[in-house]
């Protein structure tokens, strides 16, 4: 599924913002997966800037954030508008290496 959220200063802002409050601390402030909870987790946050999280699609890291995963909480009622999910995804991307 592509992303229907048009990636621009906007999107990526709020895309930024909403990271920084629901993602940063597992997966850190660049996205390697360093964030201040990370060592308290059973499984290691996913590191956002690897070539194997990049190539995967809009719609799959979509769905992962939305459902959650082991030690990932689900997002689809943290953050019920699904714009906000699809803005992270933008935002995401911006930590590709």
């Amino acid at each position: 599924m592509p992303n229907p959220i048009k990636s621009d200063a906007e999107s990526l802002g709020t895309g930024k913002e909403i990271w920084i409050k629901h993602c940063q601390s597992c997966h850190g402030k660049s996205g390697k997966g360093d964030g201040s909870k990370a060592a308290q987790l059973k499984t290691v946050p996913e590191d956002m800037t690897k070539a194997e999280v990049q190539n995967q699609s809009d719609g799959s890291l979509f769905y992962k954030s939305s459902e959650g995963r082991k030690d990932m909480p689900s997002f689809k009622k943290k953050i019920p508008d699904e714009n906000d999910i699809w803005q992270v995804v933008a935002y995401l991307r911006t930590f590709a290496e």
